[in-house]
């Protein structure tokens, strides 16, 4: 049985991992075995990191949320309350975009907020 000489198989899959680590730092675009370390933890990085990125998110747009609210005389959570309370169902993402795009939008939504606070 002849033997199988993997020279062309091996090159291609160092080059696939080199072209990976294409802008790591030092060795770790150059030298093969430092690449794939450095590859392996750049993908799990981003993997964990795209699931990190939603409640970055959702931080941010409370941020801005709870901005909008206190201009209007409201904390957050009397608003998210008093939003709840309205039957009101607009998510934080809209809430947010609303809050820096349209701030008299807002300051309607909050009056409504407000209004189903004093109800109760």
């Amino acid at each position: 049985m002849s033997r199988v000489k993997r020279g062309v198989t091996k090159h291609s899959r160092h080059r696939k991992i080199l072209a990976q680590a294409k802008g790591h730092y030092t060795v770790r675009h150059n030298l093969y075995k430092r690449a794939k370390e450095s590859s392996l933890h750049a993908l799990q990085y981003s993997y964990r990191h795209r699931r990190e990125r939603k409640g970055d998110m959702r931080r941010l747009w409370i941020v801005r949320i709870n901005a909008a609210a206190r201009m209007a005389g409201l904390s957050y959570n009397q608003f998210i309350h008093g939003l709840k309370e309205a039957g009101v169902s607009l998510d934080r993402k809209v809430l947010a975009d609303v809050a820096v795009m349209d701030p008299q939008a807002f300051s309607s939504i909050a009056a409504v907020a407000s209004a189903s606070l004093k109800h109760t």
